[in-house]
Formats: C-alpha cells, sequence, structure tokens
C-alpha cells in the first residue's frame, strides 16, 4: 500500500493518479462498519479494474474546529489506523490534513480538488459521511457535485444489538472497561501500542514479574482493573493478565497516571525497551486495595487462571 500525506490546498494532478475507487471517511477504529464500507469500495474496485483507495483525515475535526469543546479520544492513532487500512488490502491510502481551510472548501470544491483531481471515479462512503463546510454536502446529494464524473455509493448503517456500529459507541464501551463487546464491535481485539518500561519491580519479589507498557500514543486506556491480554513482543503473541491501576496495596498516595503492567504467561525474558502490542479480550475485576502481599498474591493466582480457561475455551 502506498500512503501519501496531502495538505490543502495540495499539488497533485489527475494525470499522475492512478484511476480509483475511493472510500471516505474518518476511520477511527476501522471497526466493523467501516469495514463494509472498504469491502465495498474493494468489491467494485475489483469489478471495474481500478485500484482501491482510501481517504482518512488527520488530525480529527473536532480537534481542530470545536477548539471550545473536548476533542475526542481516538480509538486508533494513526499509525495503528493505516496498518489495518493496509490489511484490508488498499492500494492507496491518502491522509489529508484536516486544517480550517480544508474545513471551509465547498463540497463542489471537495468534490473536484479531492476527488476529481485524484481521479477517482468512484466514491464510496458510509450513509452519514459528509463533506465540504459545515457538513454541507451528503452521500445523498453527491450526484450533484459529482456530474457524472464520478459514481457514488453509499452503505447502509450497520446495526448490533439494534445500535448502530459507532465509533462514539466503542469509546463509550471502551470507558465501561467492557473490552468484549468492544472486541464485537471492531471485529478484532482492541489493541493498544507501546515500550517496555522500568517500573519499580515489585511484580519479580512476589512471584509474578510484569512488564510495564509505556504507550507509544495517545490511546484510550480501560478503566482499572485486571484484564485477560494477548502481548506481542520480538515476534511472538503470549496470553497474560494485565493491571491497569494505582497499585493500593502499596501506594497510600494515588499517583498520577494508571500503571499498565502485563504478566505473560510462560515467559522468562529481559524485554526492556522492546515494542510491546497488547490486545485486550475480557475484564475480569475491578482494582481492590489488599491487606498484605498473601492476599494479593491469592487474587493474582486466581486472576491468571481465569485468564487462561478464558483463552483455553474461547481462542484455542
Amino acid at each position: 500500500m502506498k500512503t501519501i500525506h496531502i495538505s490543502h490546498p495540495h499539488t497533485l494532478n489527475q494525470k499522475d493518479q492512478v484511476p480509483s475507487v475511493m472510500a471516505l471517511g474518518y476511520f477511527d477504529g476501522v471497526h466493523l462498519g467501516h469495514q463494509k464500507v472498504i469491502d465495498a469500495a474493494k468489491n467494485i474496485a475489483e469489478k471495474e479494474g481500478l485500484a482501491l483507495a482510501v481517504m482518512t483525515f488527520h488530525p480529527h475535526p473536532s480537534h481542530v474546529l470545536q477548539k471550545a469543546r473536548e476533542p475526542k479520544d481516538l480509538i486508533t492513532p494513526l499509525e495503528d489506523k493505516i496498518d489495518f487500512i493496509e490489511q484490508l488490502g488498499a492500494d492507496y491510502l491518502y491522509i489529508v490534513q484536516f486544517s480550517e481551510s480544508f474545513a471551509a472548501l465547498s463540497p463542489q470544491d471537495f468534490v473536484d480538488q479531492y476527488l476529481d483531481e485524484l481521479n477517482v471515479k468512484h466514491a464510496v462512503a458510509g450513509f452519514d459521511f459528509t463533506f465540504g463546510r459545515f457538513g454541507a454536502g451528503t452521500m445523498e446529494t453527491f450526484d450533484e457535485y459529482g456530474k457524472g464524473r464520478i459514481a457514488a455509493t453509499i452503505v447502509p448503517k450497520l446495526s448490533n444489538q439494534d445500535r448502530k456500529v459507532s465509533s462514539t459507541l466503542i469509546r463509550s464501551a471502551l470507558k465501561n472497561g467492557d473490552v468484549e463487546y468492544v472486541s464485537e464491535l471492531l471485529g478484532k481485539p482492541y489493541q493498544l501500542r507501546g515500550i517496555v518500561i522500568h517500573g519499580d519491580k515489585r511484580g519479580r519479589t512476589i512471584g509474578f514479574p510484569t512488564a510495564n507498557v509505556g504507550l507509544s500514543a495517545e490511546y484510550i486506556i480501560p478503566p482499572t482493573g485486571v484484564y485477560a491480554v494477548r502481548a506481542e513482543v520480538k515476534g511472538k503473541v503470549y496470553d497474560g493478565v494485565c493491571n491497569v491501576g494505582y497499585k493500593p496495596t502499596f501506594y497510600e498516595k494515588r499517583p498520577d497516571q494508571p500503571a499498565i503492567e502485563v504478566n505473560l504467561f510462560d515467559f522468562n525474558e529481559e524485554i526492556y525497551g522492546e515494542p510491546i502490542k497488547l490486545q485486550w479480550y475480557k475484564r475480569i475485576r475491578s482494582e481492590q486495595k489488599f491487606n498484605g502481599i498473601q492476599e494479593l498474591t491469592a487474587q493474582i493466582s486466581q486472576d491468571k487462571e481465569e485468564a487462561i480457561q478464558f483463552f483455553q475455551n474461547h481462542l484455542h
């Protein structure tokens, strides 16, 4: 997949661009609804003998246009989004820098400059995708702007338990710790990436060594508690339990940030400084304060057993 970063006004021209079917959207999370849009574009591209292109925007419009309001937390930082889109088979990914000047384009200018100029023959987007200043352009009115040069396909909404699969629903489920529901909506486990950093090394003294994870981007961290996770480190995947928390058994004063600590099963290597990818499968329990080390280690053993059972029953 070729990734092309564009800022407004761009200097690309039609004759240098491969004719394509373009899937359009912000695609935060690259969830099942987004996958449906990209798959629809892929099917059209294959039928028509065109390249499959995807256009997304960065940063999120809420980080640019809603200065007075809280910008949205993102499910997938840009690096992860690029990976997921590549896995879906895109030939080209256009990442448009979202700016106030870009947001001020009329719907017609957007279609002329960002679709026609990029040699797009067919635009595909979800039913709720809007474009142009104040979101005035919709997929229903696309033909007014495409003027027969660019065909359009609208992908209907995807529902799960009578609710629209959306980034908003996923953010809410993540913040509630419901990582199993999040996996269902994403069509894959929720993922965080980071680097293994030095912690207080207390885990190894009680028989449960942990890898402390320093995040490599702004992620939504699930709420404090213990989770069944899978970790990829040095090219191998391990089952484990992850504690997100403030370690109340050891600290009277709450630290500023929760620690993310992973105990990997059947693993005993030094991995400080190594990249690590965490996939979240199940919330086991909330964070607790224990009356001493013995109580804590008994509970960790129980957590570990629950995670092992979960992975045996669900994923093997």
